[in-house]
């Protein structure tokens, strides 16, 4: 049995972190669901900018969208939800057998709102409304600012895909907020069945962290911190608190592991997925770590409820000079600037294939 297969037996969801429309076209994301247990998928601004700069398959959707008056972010923004349609439309049948816990896509707000609150929640409440499907989540980070915008989303019923988050602690803040929503829709008598799930980003620890640490302790700081999260997600899950919500019909808020590609190129390529394996989660996973995984992955256990050597590597972690504190809020906020600069470079990008698009039409 494969082990991506062996990842949805015990219960882990594995979603695509990536989107072409190449890969809509040539059949290749239908054979990662046939063939690689893919239920899901998540996009974000750097992702589309590396796909509408790969190559040509964008121009004709581009030069099409300009001469119908559209620029900038909403000619991106129909352009991204072209291709997140007809991938919702092949996890729909996912999505409808698991009651609408599996099989979902996701679309990024601007990059720009990291720090705008009422901002991020109008810009949810369009791409919600635009995307026209059931199984897309709006993607808002965990920024502070971001907490009440997810709060609110939650309320107004949007599908929400917390993104950036770093720590135990910023996971327990999208936590609370997502609970705070569920908890205002059954006092206003509405359904209290929204989708959420929060990604906490792992790899980026490890490529942050490294060169400070000794080497023993290399590459082990990210599994620690998805560890610690994870406890607190499965004490989340056996609270009363919960236990009421889910007694009236709310679905969990899953945790999800994004930034799981190994950036050292001296650990192992499948480092991070077999050792976050855990049930009732969800691993996004780059391409070129599926394929590896697909080929040589395995599986070691499965990831403690009770957040295993966590509180000791963290210690030692701490001990050699990092402060884990500091270091979650300076990932987050390098994180927001680098989606940044993506959402820049993709306008940039597409505003000169409209031109360049539009000048070879003029030619005789």
């Amino acid at each position: 049995m494969k082990a991506t297969r062996q990842l949805h037996d015990l219960g882990q969801s594995l979603w695509l972190d990536n989107i072409t429309r190449s890969l809509l076209d040539d059949g290749t994301l239908a054979r990662y669901i046939a063939e690689d247990s893919i239920t899901g998928l998540t996009s974000n601004p750097s992702i589309f900018d590396a796909a509408i700069g790969g190559g040509d398959a964008y121009d004709a959707g581009i030069h099409a969208k300009t001469l119908a008056g559209l620029s900038g972010e909403a000619l991106f923004t129909e352009l991204a939800l072209e291709d997140l349609r007809r991938a919702a439309d092949l996890f729909r049948p996912v999505f409808d057998a698991t009651r609408q816990v599996d099989g979902w896509v996701s679309m990024e707000v601007s990059p720009l709102l990291a720090a705008d609150t009422a901002g991020s929640i109008a810009a949810a409440r369009h791409i919600h409304h635009q995307g026209r499907r059931d199984n897309l989540f709006v993607k808002i980070p965990g920024t502070p600012e971001g907490v009440p915008a997810i709060e609110e989303a939650i309320f107004l019923g949007i599908p929400i895909n917390v993104t950036l988050l770093f720590s135990c602690a910023q996971y327990q803040a999208v936590a609370e907020a997502y609970l705070r929503g569920i908890e205002r829709r059954l006092e206003a008598g509405l359904d209290p069945r929204v989708g959420s799930v929060a990604s906490l980003f792992i790899s980026r620890w490890d490529v942050a962290a490294n060169p400070q640490l000794p080497a023993d302790l290399h590459n082990r700081l990210g599994i620690a911190v998805g560890q610690q999260t994870y406890r607190a997600y499965r004490e989340l899950l056996a609270s009363k608190r919960w236990q009421k919500l889910a007694a009236a019909g709310a679905q969990p808020q899953r945790l999800l592991w994004a930034s799981t590609g190994v950036k050292d190129p001296s650990a192992p390529d499948t480092l991070y997925v077999s050792a976050l394996a855990a049930p009732d989660t969800i691993d996004t996973i780059p391409e070129k770590t599926l394929h590896a995984f697909a080929d040589h992955g395995q599986l070691h256990g499965v990831l403690a409820a009770d957040g295993g050597d966590a509180d000791a590597v963290l210690a030692q972690v701490a001990k050699a000079g990092v402060d884990l504190d500091a270091l979650a809020l300076k990932l987050q906020q390098d994180g927001a600037a680098a989606f940044v600069k993506s959402w820049q470079q993709l306008l940039q990008r597409i505003a000169d294939k409209a031109s360049a698009l539009e000048k070879e039409s003029e030619l005789p």
